[in-house]
């Protein structure tokens, strides 16, 4: 129990567990098989298994979770990595992200007002369309509870992941631009993975949009 006490405990048990994720999903080929899911599965299993109070394991979980605000940072990369492409199409590719990010939040509010959910549990599903670091974000700013954000996120990522191919034909979506916009939008990190296997353009432009769509989300989350 002493060594489950120390912080070295929680970061090695999660980045062993994410390391078998990674293998896993490459073993696979499954979008299923998302490493955050089976690092998740994995970690709540070694601590019930073995009876190690949550709170020894976020000890190191928590150091992890600094992380997350240089992450959130990072995503200017990829804007700053296309610029010019942003330069040339920045009215179209502005609009799309902004109908995305404002369609999901008003979506999900009007869903869980339907469904008589609470405030804390709206909070929580709102940037659900957004990366994981801006997405933890906005639903503690706002009340919201983390862990119900973070199942929504990768539920969200890997459902436009699936879906993203097929709805692509059946809206006869023949610019790559106007396709990976409307993936990264949707379907943040998990969705890009599906987008560079549909091509080049589509990849670049779904991981512009995440970076977009997150800082809008962040703007639109002001006024809720």
């Amino acid at each position: 129990m002493e060594l489950c006490a120390s912080p070295m405990f929680g970061i090695a048990l999660s980045i062993l567990t994410f390391w078998i994720g990674v293998k896993i999903q490459k073993k696979t080929k499954l979008v299923i098989c998302n490493p955050l899911i089976i690092s998740i599965v994995l970690c709540i299993g070694v601590l019930l298994i073995f009876k190690i109070p949550y709170e020894s394991y976020n000890e190191g979980g928590s150091i992890i979770n600094m992380f997350l605000g240089p992450a959130t940072a990072c995503l200017a990369v990829s804007i700053y990595t296309k610029l010019e492409l942003l330069k040339k199409n920045w009215l179209p590719i502005l609009v799309g992200c902004a109908a995305g990010s404002l369609t999901s939040m008003v979506s999900v509010f009007l869903l869980c007002k339907l469904m008589g959910l609470d405030e804390s549990m709206t909070m929580s599903l709102i940037p659900k369309s957004v990366t994981t670091p801006i997405a933890v974000s906005i639903s503690g700013a706002h009340g919201g509870i983390v862990p119900v954000t973070v199942v929504a996120v990768i539920f969200t990522g890997i459902l436009g992941s699936m879906l993203a191919p097929t709805l692509i034909r059946i809206f006869r979506m023949k610019d790559s631009i106007t396709a990976g916009l409307a993936i990264g939008a949707c379907s943040h990190a998990v969705g890009t993975s599906k987008a560079i296997e549909i091509g080049e353009t589509e990849g670049a432009m779904s991981g512009l949009a995440i970076g977009i769509c997150g800082i809008l989300t962040v703007l639109f989350s002001l006024f809720l």
